[in-house]
């Protein structure tokens, strides 16, 4: 494996589709050791639960499996990645918001993460998507521009809008400032 992955090392996420799709399992493993960091990472700032952090990450991880062979190439890799952790965080956060938990400060802590999400369904998807990128998983503007494959000034714009947008979500949630959410 050791061998094949350096191998793998400078190649493309794309080609790397191709070669799982092959069945080639190292290619999938340099796949995953990639991004794995940082697609957990998200996971857990967005549902702020580990556990379910992880099993987000091994569904995500089983469709690109699934998906190699019949990979559309019509986005970048990592930009799909991003795009199905966030919306199966956010699917997780709203599926679980009836839970409640005995402590008091994780409940007020789930309904505050809950309220977030739901607004951020309400988000136009590249808004959402520059958001959470940029705020959920902290990469750098540059990053978010070339995960999304757009220039600086459009993710800087989308953040502004989105920014706006999320606000507005909040505001007719009845959230108006920080009070209403801590």
């Amino acid at each position: 494996m050791a061998e094949r992955s350096v191998a793998f090392a400078g190649v493309g996420d794309e080609r790397l589709l191709a070669a799982i799709a092959g069945g080639d399992r190292d290619a999938f493993a340099v796949l995953v050791a990639r991004h794995v960091r940082s697609m957990l990472a998200l996971a857990v700032r967005v549902t702020r639960r580990p556990d379910e952090a992880d099993e987000i990450l091994q569904e995500t991880l089983l469709k690109v499996s699934e998906l190699a062979g019949r990979w559309p190439g019509e986005a970048r890799f990592s930009t799909w990645l991003y795009r199905g952790v966030l919306n199966a965080s956010l699917d997780r956060c709203r599926r679980s918001r009836g839970e409640a938990s005995v402590r008091p400060d994780l409940v007020q802590a789930r309904q505050r993460d809950h309220i977030i999400a739901e607004a951020l369904t309400e988000i136009p998807g590249r808004q959402c998507a520059a958001l959470a990128l940029h705020y959920f998983a902290d990469l750098s503007v540059s990053r978010v521009a070339e995960v999304m494959d757009l220039p600086v000034a459009v993710v800087e714009t989308l953040l502004g809008r989105g920014q706006r947008a999320l606000r507005g979500a909040l505001v007719r949630r009845g959230v108006t400032g920080v009070a209403d959410v801590t």
